[in-house]
Protein backbone atom coordinates (compact mmCIF):
# COMPACT_ATOMS: atom_id res chain seq x y z
CA UNK A 1 0.00 0.00 0.00
CA UNK A 2 1.29 3.66 -1.34
CA UNK A 3 1.75 5.88 1.64
CA UNK A 4 2.67 10.13 1.03
CA UNK A 5 3.23 11.55 3.77
CA UNK A 6 0.61 14.87 4.69
CA UNK A 7 3.70 16.61 6.05
CA UNK A 8 4.49 17.44 2.46
CA UNK A 9 1.34 18.94 2.47
CA UNK A 10 -0.10 16.80 -0.18
CA UNK A 11 -2.42 14.34 -0.19
CA UNK A 12 -1.94 10.97 0.74
CA UNK A 13 -1.66 7.57 -1.62
CA UNK A 14 -3.39 5.22 -0.57
CA UNK A 15 -4.01 1.37 -2.94
CA UNK A 16 -2.16 -1.75 -4.68
CA UNK A 17 1.86 -1.25 -5.02
CA UNK A 18 2.97 0.46 -7.98
CA UNK A 19 6.27 1.59 -8.53
CA UNK A 20 7.82 4.75 -10.00
CA UNK A 21 9.15 2.77 -13.00
CA UNK A 22 5.63 1.45 -14.35
CA UNK A 23 4.76 1.76 -17.66
CA UNK A 24 1.61 1.94 -17.83
CA UNK A 25 1.25 5.58 -17.42
CA UNK A 26 2.15 8.69 -15.32
CA UNK A 27 -0.14 7.81 -11.70
CA UNK A 28 -0.62 8.16 -9.24
CA UNK A 29 2.49 10.01 -8.95
CA UNK A 30 1.30 12.53 -11.70
CA UNK A 31 -1.68 12.75 -13.06
CA UNK A 32 -3.24 14.97 -15.35
CA UNK A 33 -5.46 17.38 -12.88
CA UNK A 34 -8.43 17.01 -15.44
CA UNK A 35 -8.15 13.39 -14.81
CA UNK A 36 -9.38 13.91 -11.35
CA UNK A 37 -12.16 15.80 -12.35
CA UNK A 38 -15.29 14.22 -11.06
CA UNK A 39 -13.95 11.56 -8.54
CA UNK A 40 -15.83 10.68 -5.80
CA UNK A 41 -15.33 12.44 -2.37
CA UNK A 42 -16.29 9.98 0.28
CA UNK A 43 -15.56 9.35 4.07
CA UNK A 44 -14.11 6.39 5.65
CA UNK A 45 -17.14 4.78 6.51
CA UNK A 46 -17.88 4.71 2.41
CA UNK A 47 -20.78 7.29 2.68
CA UNK A 48 -20.31 9.69 -0.56
CA UNK A 49 -20.30 13.06 0.02
CA UNK A 50 -19.81 14.53 -3.36
CA UNK A 51 -17.59 14.59 -6.31
CA UNK A 52 -14.21 16.90 -7.54
CA UNK A 53 -15.93 19.92 -9.12
CA UNK A 54 -12.02 20.82 -9.84
CA UNK A 55 -8.54 21.55 -8.83
CA UNK A 56 -7.51 24.91 -7.48
CA UNK A 57 -3.45 25.61 -8.13
CA UNK A 58 -1.30 28.68 -6.02
CA UNK A 59 0.12 29.99 -9.20
CA UNK A 60 2.84 31.57 -7.55
CA UNK A 61 3.95 29.04 -5.49
CA UNK A 62 3.41 26.10 -8.14
CA UNK A 63 1.19 24.00 -5.20
CA UNK A 64 -2.28 22.57 -5.39
CA UNK A 65 -4.42 24.24 -2.91
CA UNK A 66 -7.40 22.73 -2.88
CA UNK A 67 -9.88 20.41 -4.44
CA UNK A 68 -13.38 22.03 -5.23
CA UNK A 69 -16.09 19.52 -3.77
CA UNK A 70 -19.26 19.86 -5.17
CA UNK A 71 -22.45 18.55 -3.46
CA UNK A 72 -26.08 18.15 -3.80
CA UNK A 73 -27.86 19.81 -6.57
CA UNK A 74 -28.99 18.33 -10.47
CA UNK A 75 -26.91 18.79 -13.19
CA UNK A 76 -24.88 21.18 -11.93
CA UNK A 77 -27.78 23.53 -10.29
CA UNK A 78 -28.03 24.18 -6.76
CA UNK A 79 -25.12 22.35 -5.66
CA UNK A 80 -23.15 23.48 -2.80
CA UNK A 81 -18.80 23.39 -3.47
CA UNK A 82 -16.48 23.14 -0.86
CA UNK A 83 -12.87 24.60 -1.14
CA UNK A 84 -10.89 21.16 0.59
CA UNK A 85 -7.58 21.55 1.48
CA UNK A 86 -5.37 18.78 -0.63
CA UNK A 87 -3.87 17.31 2.50
CA UNK A 88 -6.84 16.83 3.66
CA UNK A 89 -7.54 14.04 0.98
CA UNK A 90 -6.39 10.75 0.59
CA UNK A 91 -6.35 9.66 -2.98
CA UNK A 92 -7.43 5.75 -3.14
CA UNK A 93 -6.30 4.60 -6.50
CA UNK A 94 -7.69 0.82 -6.16
CA UNK A 95 -11.29 2.56 -5.78
CA UNK A 96 -10.48 5.82 -8.28
CA UNK A 97 -11.65 8.11 -5.47
CA UNK A 98 -11.04 10.24 -2.41
CA UNK A 99 -11.59 9.87 1.20
CA UNK A 100 -12.12 13.12 3.33
CA UNK A 101 -11.91 12.39 6.97
CA UNK A 102 -15.26 13.75 7.57
CA UNK A 103 -18.73 12.90 8.10
CA UNK A 104 -21.58 14.29 6.48
CA UNK A 105 -22.58 16.60 9.44
CA UNK A 106 -18.92 18.10 9.47
CA UNK A 107 -19.19 18.54 5.93
CA UNK A 108 -22.89 20.65 6.29
CA UNK A 109 -21.12 22.67 8.75
CA UNK A 110 -18.22 23.21 6.68
CA UNK A 111 -17.49 26.96 4.83
CA UNK A 112 -18.96 26.33 1.46
CA UNK A 113 -20.23 28.72 -1.22
CA UNK A 114 -22.51 28.42 -4.51
CA UNK A 115 -20.94 28.48 -7.82
CA UNK A 116 -21.99 32.11 -8.34
CA UNK A 117 -20.38 33.35 -5.44
CA UNK A 118 -16.87 32.24 -4.89
CA UNK A 119 -14.81 33.08 -1.98
CA UNK A 120 -11.30 35.01 -2.36
CA UNK A 121 -9.29 32.33 -2.17
CA UNK A 122 -6.10 33.99 -2.04
CA UNK A 123 -7.49 35.68 1.13
CA UNK A 124 -5.24 34.05 3.89
CA UNK A 125 -7.99 34.68 6.66
CA UNK A 126 -10.52 32.73 4.98
CA UNK A 127 -7.40 29.53 3.95
CA UNK A 128 -6.45 29.93 7.72
CA UNK A 129 -10.21 28.87 8.54
CA UNK A 130 -10.54 26.34 6.00
CA UNK A 131 -7.56 24.53 6.86
CA UNK A 132 -8.42 24.87 10.72
CA UNK A 133 -11.86 23.37 9.71
CA UNK A 134 -10.18 19.98 8.32
CA UNK A 135 -7.55 19.79 10.93
CA UNK A 136 -4.99 20.66 8.24
CA UNK A 137 -1.59 22.36 8.17
CA UNK A 138 -1.87 24.93 5.25
CA UNK A 139 -0.06 24.05 2.11
CA UNK A 140 1.83 27.33 2.24
CA UNK A 141 4.12 26.69 5.35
Amino acid sequence: MLQQSSNTGGARIVGSQHSLSSADGPGPYLMLADTLTGNDVVNPAGEKLGDIKGIMLDVQRGRIAYAVLSVGGFLGMGDRLFALPWAALTLDIDQKQFILNASKEVLENAPGFDKDHWPSMADTRWADQVHTYYDVRPYWE
